[in-house]
């Protein structure tokens, strides 16, 4: 190890390998303050109901090899790794090499993913103790391609790091990918009204038309965390959940399970909106909340109102980002639908390693092509955006 250092990394097959304190020093340094992780998805408390939930694990495709580097025997870096035997849960896509790749002659599956599991969230990949951050990062990278190698995998995935981990990995030999998300951006507004107002004439009207309709649906809307959340909301939410799973994905990704787990070691990370009529959900949204990002994740009905998905999963989370100061709203994979909601497109990153030369080359091309374009998409995009061009536009 560089600067002649002792750096063990071994792999773990479960969380349970190492405690929630050791994890999370690496993971979210930042709570240690008492305050919320970045993200909580990468946090021990996250990947171990996963875990514990079976919704990872034999059978679906997600095989826990968590990475820990050690010095002196002492965690100072630790990385989500999963044998994966799909490119399912991820959103980013590969399928197209893997069949190129496997039309070749090649075995594409087994791969490497590291990832917060069925989460398009940017955040930390790389979790170092912030005084180990480069060595870290270059034992866990070191770590993750000699598991590759030694297992004769085809490949190594780091999906939706942030920026810099991508701009490092890069100068580590990693191919960079560029993807792109919508987010919302808090302008430092006070109220929904505040955000209205740099909004265009005409997309003021729509979005106060679309939350009027969505609040007429003929009950009331509520926004849960903590201990407001009760077990037998996740009995609905499941309902929810399993419908919009079947519909977009062909099977859900979560078990039951990992909602009652959830409960009880995360309430405090998760906001939970519903739409209730005479008492009983019959549309809901569930989002993490982070410390400076509240993350929208899940929706479901069982009843079809209109605009009460925009309403629920996009407008109340804004509402919510507003009343506690967070700077951004990211509302998940996809959907050129929330630009005229005020999510603006973003670039998100992830890292790619392939063992075979000639493949490796044929997607580095790809990647350089597709960067492009993501590129000139975003800027397009961002030009269609609903806010003010200039400050003399006509007022309503």
């Amino acid at each position: 190890m560089r600067d002649g250092r002792d750096i063990e990394v071994t792999v773990l097959n479960s969380l349970r390998g190492i405690t929630a304190e050791e994890w999370d020093a690496c993971a979210c340094p930042e709570a240690a303050d008492g305050g919320r992780p970045f993200d909580p998805f990468t946090t021990h408390r996250f990947l171990l109901a996963l875990e514990d939930s079976g919704s990872v694990g034999a059978g679906t495709g997600w095989q826990p090899h968590y990475l820990l580097a050690r010095e002196g025997g002492t965690p100072i870096a630790v990385a989500p790794v999963y044998a994966k035997g799909h490119s399912q849960g991820e959103y980013i896509f590969d399928q197209n090499w893997a069949h190129a790749y496997e039309n070749a002659g090649g075995r594409y599956y087994p791969k490497l993913q590291v990832a917060a599991p069925f989460t398009p969230a940017t955040g930390r990949r790389f979790l170092t103790k912030p005084e180990h951050s480069e060595i870290g990062h270059q034992a866990l990278v070191q770590g993750m391609l000699q598991v590759a190698q030694d297992n004769h995998l085809s490949s190594v995935h780091i999906t939706f790091c942030t920026e810099q981990e991508a701009e490092l990995g890069e100068t580590l030999g990693l191919m960079r990918r560029y993807s792109q998300q919508f987010h919302w951006h808090n302008r430092g507004y006070v109220d929904f009204d505040g955000f209205l107002a740099d909004l265009s004439s005409r997309k003021r009207k729509n979005i106060r038309k679309e939350r009027a309709t969505a609040q007429g649906f003929g009950g009331e809307i509520v926004a849960l965390t903590g201990e407001q959340i009760q077990p037998e909301h996740w009995d609905a939410f499941w309902t929810f959940y399993q419908d919009t799973g079947a519909r977009k994905w062909g099977m859900p990704y979560l078990t039951r399970e990992f909602f009652d787990i959830a409960h009880q070691t995360m309430a405090d990370d998760m906001l939970l909106v519903f739409a209730m009529r005479d008492g009983q959900p019959v549309a809901g949204a569930l989002n993490f909340i982070g410390r400076e990002v509240i993350y929208g994740r899940y929706w479901g009905c069982s009843e079809d109102h209109p605009c009460l998905h925009f309403e629920l999963c996009y407008y109340q989370a804004i509402d919510y980002a507003i009343a506690h100061g967070l700077p951004r709203v990211e509302a998940g994979a996809q959907g050129g639908h929330k630009l005229a909601r005020g999510y603006l497109p973003v670039t998100t990153h992830s890292l790619h390693w392939v063992r075979d030369p000639g493949f490796r080359n044929a997607v580095q091309d790809f990647l350089e092509a597709e960067r492009a374009m993501v590129g000139e998409e975003i800027e397009i995009l961002t030009s269609y955006g609903p806010f003010r061009k200039c400050d003399m536009e006509e007022q309503e």
